[in-house]
This record gives C-alpha cells, sequence and structure tokens, in this order.
C-alpha cells in the first residue's frame, strides 16, 4: 500500500499562486505520477465542492436554526388604563424634625381650608366608573358607578361629565376613572388650600398629578425663614423605593439619607429638605422611585421675620428638554418689585426663572416673555448661562405688569419654573406661586377650577397663530357650549372664569387647541388680598396604545 500525498495550489484573487500546501514540498516523485495524483486531487476536489453546494442548495430550502432567524417585531395591544390623580393634603406648618428630614408639624391655623374639584368626562349618556378616594383606598365621594354599557359605535358623542365640587378634604385624596371601551378616561383633579391667618396664610393650589417612577420638581428653597417639605404619596399596591438627585446653586448635592427611601403601598411619607440641603436658596430635585410609581409635592413656604412670605405646594413639570414653557405668570409692577426686593430678606419676593441644568454640559438659555401685546424685553436682555450640573435664576422683573407666558430655549436640556410673586409693601404678608413647566396643548384637556376668589384661564401662543376651544364643565354634570379664543402668535391671553353658568357652579373646562403651539394654566386670586396660585394644565388622556415587542436571547 503506498502513501500518497495531496496537495493544491491556492490561487489568490490577483491570479497568482498564494503559495503551496505543506506536503507537496520535498515530493521526489516522477513527473507523470504528480500529474496523475494531481489530477485525482482536484477530481476530489470537485467532489467535495460539489457536496458542500449541493448541501447548500438543500441548507437554503430548509429553516435556519431558531437562534439565527431573523423575526420581525411583534405589536402588542396595551389596554388602556385607569386614569388616577394623587392630590397633595393640607398645608401644614412645620413644628420639627427628628433625624434631621422627618417633620412634626403643629395644628392649623383656625381658618384653613383645604378642598378638591374634580371632573370626569363622558360620551353618549355613558360615565366611567370613577371616584375620589383617601390613599388607602377608602371610597370618599362615588361619581359614577360602572354602567357596564360602552357608547355604542357611531352614536353622537355629546359629551357629559362627573363632578366634585369644592369637597372638603383633611388628607392625600386620589381621584381614579376606569377605561371605557380601552380608551382611557378623561379626568383632572385639583387641590386647594387658602388661610387668613398665621404663618402659612395665603393661597397654594396644586393638580392632582399621575404617579410617576421619574419627576422633576423646581422652586424649593431652605435658607432661613424657608420650609420645604418633599412628600411623597404611593397610591399602588407595590413598595416604592425612592432616591433623590438635589442640585444647587454651587452645582449637585453628595446628601447622606437622599436614597433609599421607602414609601409603603397606601402611605406618604414627608422629607424636610433642609435636612438634607440647608441653606440653599434655590434647589432642584429629581424623584426617582423603584417599584411603585409615587406622587410628589414640596409643600413651601417663606417666613420674612414674623411676616408671612406666601404658602404653595410645588408639583412636578416637564422632564428635561430643549424648549420650556410656563403660562399664567403674573407680574407685577416693576417699579413695586425693585422696591421690595431691595429691603434685606426680600431678594426672593419677585417674579423669577429657575433653571436646572441636570447634564455635564453649560447652557447658554434664550428667554422670552409674550404679554398680551407681544413681546416684551428683559432688561437683562433675556440671554443666561446656565452652569451644568446646577441651578441658575433669572429676574423676570422690569416688565409692564400683567399675565405673561415665558418661554426658555437652550441647544441642551434643562428643567424649569417661574416664580410668581404677590404683594409689594415691606412688613405686610404676601405670597407665592410656583408655575411648573407644563404641556403643549392638544385635543380635550379636562381642567378643573377650585372655586372661589378670582379665577382666570390663561393661554399663550408662541411662535404664530392658536385657536384655542373652551367648554364649561358645571356641577350638574353638564358640559356647556363651547367658545373660542383666537390668539396670535407671540402674546398671552386672560379669560375670566364665572362663577356660574344656567344657575350652575363652574368646576372646570373642556379645552382643546389648534394651530401653533399653545400652553394654559389656570390663575387663583383673591379679592383685596395678596393670595395668588397657579394650575398648569395637565396631559390629555391617551387612548388604547401600540408598543414594539422585540424577541430575541
Amino acid at each position: 500500500m503506498h502513501e500518497h500525498t495531496m496537495s493544491t495550489k491556492v490561487p489568490d484573487p490577483a491570479g497568482r499562486d498564494a503559495g503551496t500546501a505543506s506536503g507537496e514540498a520535498g515530493s521526489q516523485r516522477p513527473a507523470g505520477k504528480r500529474r496523475q495524483g494531481a489530477l485525482a486531487s482536484f477530481a476530489g476536489a470537485a467532489l467535495v465542492l460539489g457536496g458542500a453546494g449541493a448541501l447548500v442548495a438543500a441548507g437554503s430550502m430548509l429553516p435556519g436554526p431558531e437562534s439565527s432567524r431573523s423575526l420581525p417585531a411583534a405589536v402588542a395591544v396595551v389596554p388602556a388604563g385607569e386614569s388616577l390623580g394623587v392630590c397633595p393634603g393640607p398645608a401644614r406648618l412645620l413644628e420639627g424634625t427628628e433625624a434631621g428630614t422627618d417633620p412634626q408639624f403643629s395644628p392649623e391655623s383656625a381658618t384653613a381650608a383645604t378642598s378638591v374639584t374634580a371632573a370626569v368626562l363622558g360620551a353618549s349618556g355613558v360615565l366611567p366608573a370613577s371616584r375620589l378616594s383617601l390613599l388607602d383606598g377608602t371610597t370618599a365621594v362615588e361619581i359614577a358607578e360602572d354602567s357596564g354599557a360602552p357608547p355604542a359605535e357611531g352614536a353622537r358623542q355629546e359629551l357629559l361629565a362627573g363632578a366634585v365640587a369644592n369637597r372638603s378634604v383633611d388628607q392625600v385624596t386620589v381621584l381614579s376613572a376606569d377605561a371605557v371601551a380601552n380608551q382611557k378616561a378623561s379626568a383632572a383633579a385639583a387641590m386647594k388650600f387658602t388661610a387668613t391667618d398665621g404663618d402659612l396664610q395665603g393661597t397654594a393650589a396644586a393638580s392632582c398629578a399621575q404617579p410617576s417612577n421619574d419627576q422633576w420638581l423646581a422652586g424649593a428653597s431652605t435658607t432661613v425663614g424657608r420650609t420645604s417639605v418633599l412628600v411623597l404619596s404611593n397610591a399602588s399596591t407595590t413598595p416604592a423605593t425612592v432616591s433623590l438627585e438635589l442640585f444647587g446653586q454651587g452645582g449637585q448635592i453628595q446628601a447622606p439619607g437622599s436614597r433609599g427611601l421607602l414609601v409603603a403601598p397606601g402611605a406618604t411619607r414627608s422629607v424636610v429638605l433642609a435636612g438634607l440641603a440647608p441653606g440653599e436658596p434655590q434647589l432642584g430635585v429629581h424623584v426617582r422611585s423603584a417599584g411603585g410609581p409615587v406622587a410628589a409635592a414640596i409643600q413651601q413656604s417663606a417666613l420674612r421675620g414674623l411676616t408671612p412670605g406666601g404658602v404653595d405646594f410645588i408639583v412636578p413639570g416637564a422632564a428635561p428638554a430643549v424648549r420650556q414653557v410656563m403660562t399664567g405668570v403674573d407680574i407685577q409692577d416693576p417699579g413695586g418689585v425693585a422696591a421690595l426686593t431691595g429691603n434685606s430678606g426680600y431678594e426672593d419676593a419677585g417674579p423669577a426663572l429657575q433653571i436646572t441644568v441636570p447634564g455635564p454640559s453649560d447652557a447658554v438659555v434664550e428667554v422670552k416673555l409674550y404679554g398680551r401685546d407681544g413681546q416684551k424685553a428683559l432688561p437683562s436682555g433675556g440671554v443666561v448661562t446656565a452652569k451644568a450640573g446646577s441651578v441658575t435664576e433669572v429676574s423676570l422683573a422690569g416688565v409692564p405688569a400683567g399675565h405673561y407666558t415665558v418661554s426658555a430655549a437652550s441647544d441642551v436640556s434643562f428643567v424649569a419654573a417661574a416664580r410668581i410673586s404677590r404683594g409689594t409693601e415691606e412688613g405686610q404678608p404676601s405670597d407665592v406661586a410656583w408655575a411648573p413647566a407644563g404641556v403643549r396643548l392638544g385635543s380635550q384637556h379636562v381642567v378643573p377650577v377650585p372655586q372661589g376668589g378670582i379665577r382666570q384661564l390663561v393661554f399663550g401662543a408662541l411662535d404664530a397663530r392658536a385657536t384655542i376651544t373652551y367648554a364649561a364643565i358645571t356641577a350638574d354634570g353638564k358640559v356647556r357650549a363651547p367658545s373660542t379664543a383666537d390668539i396670535a402668535g407671540g402674546t398671552t391671553a386672560s379669560i375670566a372664569v364665572p362663577d356660574k353658568a344656567d344657575d350652575a357652579d363652574v368646576v372646570g373646562y373642556v379645552v382643546s387647541a389648534s394651530g401653533d403651539a399653545a400652553f394654559g394654566a389656570v390663575l387663583l386670586q383673591q379679592d383685596s388680598r395678596n393670595d395668588v396660585a397657579s394650575l398648569a394644565f395637565q396631559p390629555a388622556a391617551a387612548g388604547q396604545e401600540t408598543v414594539p415587542v422585540t424577541i430575541s436571547y
């Protein structure tokens, strides 16, 4: 038996020999035998290649292994969920703290009153099952029971409403409304606090917000005489572990005790921010929770010596973005503001914009104010550099008195809120409110309007004309005939809210917008008092959604 060595030369792409396989080198066999061996080798190679081609051809007709198959992303339908809004409880005077951050509250003033106003929309005679409950799930007001009959398709979608008018409350409450025909219910609520005596005199209001796992609050202060208490409420059945990121004038603040805050289901936890970041004139708070989502609000009050300086609830605004818009910003006479803020202890008694830049890059922010007659120039010029990882304040004083829409834009994402102040006399009680960055108006926003005092709808259009349609919701469950406001670009319009419509109390509005970007807020004031509060519109209800789902491993 002879031992044969087979070899082939492999041509390179250019046609040259790429080399000879080992085994051919050093062969001393005669030329004829070498040619016969070469022919045999090429024949064998042809058989191997032919067999491989057959295998490839056969393989192309068979499905590949599961791990290598390419599947299109499936689209999963996500059922519309429950509409939920958590309303903060009454403002309470801070008496002391335990372990630096846990508060102890003293009794409220004799005149303090807290109420919730809510509205739920329905159509074609069907209201979503809805209720106002306590945080532990106990029903306080049954707004509508489940009828079990969704609106008939093709029927005229005539609107009706379920309303809660000026319901007195003494703790955190929750508005919930079930989905109907796989459409999320249109529902919203607002809380209002008033007091005419004590250290917390003034008016504070807050929209009842959807709980979230990620939210931003701007406008807190922990200097002497300023009290900021972060209130975290968990309306879910899952424990929430909350972590806080704090941003101050000098940069991000690393505070022991700001991580791993446990909020049990159906419970509220309060945190005194001065225990985490003392002496901060401007403080931005990023609230993140793992597990259950939470509703966050900051109860803020000021005391200038012995003089009450106002009370408010700071609620989350829009997430970081390159443009933020706040409307319903009431600015007083510039001369009176300048005289007041020139006094010691009153530096924060004027209107201002606070900007928080969470990222690693500075933001060059252009600030524009749009009033009734168009844009008004700020004395500072309106362009400011906001440092990365810190809070920057921009004064809004110096423009004629009136209602304004504030637009701030940059090429770097940031968070913003505008401070509204009322009162220009030193030694006299004043009030403060924070207008968070709002959402662009779309279709069918439910806007609750707390009762009492002076109430105004304030709308702002930015670059071009916008058309606003608004229909009053009354306490008897009717949605009245709509009215229309045509707003020129770069202006702000205010509409007085009447106490009644056809002898029924007005408790809210259904608002829709078309045209260019428009924003809205409710401005609350009191006759012969410096009280002020602002409520940004909440997002409109979303219907059935679909999300792409990729299956892989």
